[in-house]
């Protein structure tokens, strides 16, 4: 007796661009695979797009092409939506009306989550469906499936994340080849790493939506996106890159969150590493996540954190876990966001002013007698200690010197009311600069073998 046809998973598809063709040409190309993993089928019912003409290298029934999002939003069969247009105005309307024509939603949008999420995720808790997310932070990299469901028994002490390609070829480039800034970003743009327009990038507000993200999911707390403290790589200048790797480290933009007793830290920033860190081999275009679990130890994801193919697989895989749950007639199995959507509250991140971290500070200043005594009797009225220093000789044409310190652990605040200070004394010709540094063996009981 033959096997009764099992009906297929219908899904519509609305934005028909590079992450949309992506996961269309995925689920065209593997859909034996997915099969034999699901059990059923998995049909592309409609995509819509303002462009149906244009061609984008894959085959299929041009009948399912449509421009009338009403063919997707009101179309009884369709179970599953997948959102790949991007922004949040437009988009955020139009998961909203499929939440509410109740269909289950998958998307990739991370400045809209990051910015809008409570709504959508409030929408999609009154409706009883489900609403997937992993591609949104990371690309094909499985963080929020890592935190969600293989972490969902542990706590996680902190999370530092490399999640901008963008930024991290930037500061590749000016690490390895002594590029200026502007000249590594020209090139980023050339090859498509980089956008015309780069401040969501630059300016570290992309890393920031994809630590929003992960906030509720790690923590079970939900923060406003405009508390996250975010400064991006614009103003990192080449001669820090230099001393930072005279001393063992290079510069990474990092995305910071930290369990702590007053409080959680969320923060993105350049922020110094050592070499000995497996993050600061992560290079070019790629991006790198590392986990510290209080019972599991330490993590590092990696890998291609944006892109056609690397993306449409974290949607892909949204796709098939929504599809088990239609198949077996359940709803959040999984929380979209860990815990119970009644139990996550809303709480305000420690200010910057009160995170306790090392730092590198360099100070321009003329070569006279009694200058470092003057610079060092200031940060010690602040309780700032001294690790390490560096002088080096006068350039060709300056009057000034550049000096170089590693500082102990220190408060923000601290830091700041003491290069006021600094910068207000005769000696100094030019703003003093200063970035944070995170390294165990520089902490209280931190040990030189950890993060390798």
């Amino acid at each position: 007796m033959a096997d009764k046809k099992l009906d297929p998973i219908k899904v519509g598809i609305i934005g028909y661009g590079t992450v949309g063709t992506g996961v269309v040409k995925i689920l065209s190309e593997n859909s034996d695979l997915i099969k034999k993993r699901l059990g059923h089928d998995i049909a592309v019912e409609k995509i819509c797009d303002i462009d149906i003409e244009r061609e984008r290298g894959v085959d299929i029934d041009r009948s399912v092409l449509t421009t009338d999002i009403k063919e997707i939003i009101e179309n009884p069969d369709i179970s599953i939506v997948v959102e790949t247009v991007g922004g949040i105005d437009i988009a955020q309307e139009l998961i909203l009306s499929a939440i509410r024509s109740g269909k289950n939603v998958v998307t990739a949008n991370k400045a809209l989550l990051a910015e809008a999420g409570e709504e959508i995720y409030r929408a999609a808790h009154e409706a009883g469906v489900d609403i997937n997310f992993e591609a949104s932070v990371g690309g094909g990299i499985p963080i929020i499936r890592t935190l969600k469901e293989g972490l969902v028994g542990d706590r996680v002490e902190f999370i530092f994340g490399i999640t901008n390609g963008t930024c991290n070829y930037i500061l590749t480039r000016m690490t390895d080849d002594g590029m200026a800034f502007a000249e590594a970003l020209k090139e980023a743009q050339e090859l498509g790493y980089a956008e015309a327009d780069p401040t969501l990038d630059i300016e570290g507000i992309d890393s920031a939506h994809k630590l929003a993200i992960i906030i509720p999911i790690t923590y079970g707390v939900k923060v406003d996106f405009e508390d996250i403290y975010v400064e991006g790589i614009s103003k990192i200048d080449p001669i820090d890159i230099e001393f930072a790797g005279e001393m063992g480290y290079k510069v990474k933009l990092l995305s910071i969150l930290k369990d702590t007793e007053e409080g959680i830290e969320a923060r993105v920033h350049p922020t110094l590493i050592p070499f000995r860190y497996l993050l600061s081999n992560v290079s070019f275009n790629l991006n790198a996540i590392y986990i510290r679990g209080k019972a599991v130890g330490t993590i590092l994801l990696y890998g291609q954190g944006a892109g056609m193919m690397p993306t449409g697989t974290a949607v892909v895989s949204d796709v098939i876990e929504l599809s088990r749950n239609v198949i077996s007639k359940t709803k959040k199995r999984v929380p979209p966001l860990s815990f119970d959507y009644a139990d996550i509250k809303k709480v305000k991140p420690k200010p910057m002013e009160e995170v306790v971290t090392n730092y590198y500070l360099r100070v321009s200043a003329l070569d006279k007698p009694g200058v470092l005594s003057k610079i060092s009797g200031i940060l010690g009225k602040f309780n700032i200690s001294i690790a390490s220093v560096i002088q080096k000789g006068r350039a060709e044409g300056h009057e000034d010197v550049p000096i170089v310190m590693m500082i102990h652990e220190a408060r923000e605040k601290d830091i700041r009311k003491a290069l006021k200070e600094i910068d207000a004394l005769d000696v100094i010709n030019r703003p003093s600069i200063f970035i944070r540094i995170e390294d165990t063996a520089m902490k209280k009981g931190g040990r030189k073998d950890e993060w390798r």
